[in-house]
């Protein structure tokens, strides 16, 4: 059996927020990411805490609070060029109120950025029908639950 072959990913990963250093190795990073790419990518992942994921939130999007993942995405093709701002205790709050693991919650987030960055999106109803099936079968193959079975 060959396994499928993936789009390429240049990843740099960033911690402004240490805490989460140790959860959030490059290889899983990599892995989870890669998982959800159609197309290769050059993603900047960065790991932020409350005030400068308050301040990305505000500045860019017009809401005054932390949130727990943010894309930026530049191009589209032929490489899928973007930057993921996830806030780290955003991402542990839900992790802890959602039940899940810190690592699941990462991996979900990580999936759902990269997904935005190539241009899937959740505003629509018919959109975040696509997103989410795409999300869920995702995270299955990468042996985590379903994000969206409640």
């Amino acid at each position: 059996m060959t396994r499928p072959v993936r789009p390429t990913l240049r990843l740099s990963l960033q911690f402004a927020d240490a805490r989460h250093r140790g959860h959030l190795a490059r290889h899983k990073a990599m892995r989870w990411m890669r998982a959800a790419l159609e197309v290769p990518a050059e993603i900047t992942v960065r790991i932020v805490d409350a005030d400068e994921g308050q301040a990305l939130n505000r500045d860019y999007r017009h809401k005054d609070y932390a949130t727990n993942v943010l894309t930026f995405d530049y191009a589209h093709e032929p490489v899928v060029v973007a930057d993921l701002i996830l806030c780290a205790p955003v991402v542990e709050r839900e992790a802890r109120d959602e039940g899940k693991t810190l690592e699941a919650h990462y991996a979900h987030l990580l999936v759902h950025g990269t997904l935005h960055a190539q241009g899937y999106d959740h505003e629509e109803e018919d959109e975040a029908e696509v997103m989410e099936a795409r999300e869920s079968a995702v995270m299955l193959s990468l042996g985590f639950p379903d994000p969206y079975s409640r």
